[in-house]
This record gives C-alpha cells, structure tokens and sequence, in this order.
C-alpha cells in the first residue's frame, strides 16, 4: 500500500487514486515550477503503468508485424491557465515486451514522472486530465483522472525533471 502522505507537500495538487480491490493501485499528482509542469504517479507493488509513447516503441519492435494487443499508453492533456510549451519528457521506461509471445510493452513500476515546459496563460486555475492503464500480470485498471494544479506561485525548479527522457517523436502531447 502507497502511504497518501508522501503527497502533502506543498505546491502539489492534492493525490488522485485509482483504486484496485479497496486499495491504491495509483497515485499521481501534479505541480508548475513556474517553468515545468509535472506529473508524479507512484504505483503500488505488482503494478505498472505505460509509457506515453508506447505505441512508437511497440512499432519500431515490431517491424510491421501486427501486434497481437497494444497496452494504453498514458495520456496527458493540459487545460486552464497553463499551456504545453516544449515536447513532454517522462522517466526511462522498462521494457515489459514478452517476444516469444509478440506482445510489446514499455512503461514504469514504483514511480514515474513525465514533465513539460508550460506557460501560464489567462486565467487563475489549470487542470491536468491523465488517461492510460495500470496493470498486473492479472489485471488492468483504467486511468481516467483530472487534477486540479495549483498555480499560486511558482517554486524552485525541480529536481525531478533530471534524467526524464523525451517522448518519442510521433506521439501525441495530449489525448482528443
């Protein structure tokens, strides 16, 4: 089980759940530097989520050969007060790919993060709307989420935005 207070500290949004068997499977929240926004999910034990360009990286393995299923990549949109302003950056995925099967998959177990340069726009509230899966070996839980960002003033810049990796060229910034 995720202890919800790993998510109190100030200038995140407050944690939004999904919930598997009466316990958290994921918890992501979010928060603008001033600079980046950035999205944390933290995933309990036996779970993982996908990346956002897992679509691209099941083609390239692929090599046009049809894929027997694609897992959902995460899927981020940004509204309000706050505008993508760069191309979106996430953590070094797992490759989750069984080859023998030709099922192809990359994402993240424990923790990941994805980050943007944004821009305040107009207005004095931003949301963040994530879409995906979270799954186990047995289960997939869908993500379909909305967080509220704070924007009451903009913190030092994030640690967590070292090391995040860009998504891959081709994929979407934000879902329809």
């Amino acid at each position: 089980m995720i202890p919800v207070l790993l998510f109190l500290a100030a200038a995140w949004s407050e944690p939004a759940i999904v919930v598997h068997d009466d316990e958290p499977a994921v918890i992501y929240r979010a928060r603008w530097t001033g600079a980046h926004l950035i999205v944390q999910a933290k995933l309990s034990q036996g779970f993982h989520t996908f990346t956002m360009d897992n679509k691209e990286r099941v083609a390239a393995k692929l090599a046009g050969k049809t894929a027997l299923a694609t897992d959902l990549p995460t899927s981020i949109k940004v509204s309000g007060a706050l505008e993508p302003a760069g191309q979106w950056r996430q953590s070094a995925p797992k490759d989750f790919s069984k080859p023998e099967l030709r099922l192809f998959a990359f994402g993240f177990e424990n923790e990941a993060t994805f980050a943007v340069k944004a821009k305040r726009t107009a207005g004095s509230s931003a949301q963040v709307s994530i879409r995906g899966q979270a799954c186990t070996d047995k289960v997939c839980k869908n993500i379909n989420l909305d967080l509220d960002v704070p924007l009451s003033e903009a913190t030092p810049e994030a640690r967590e935005i070292e090391g995040l990796l860009p998504v891959e060229s081709g994929s979407p910034v934000s879902y329809n």
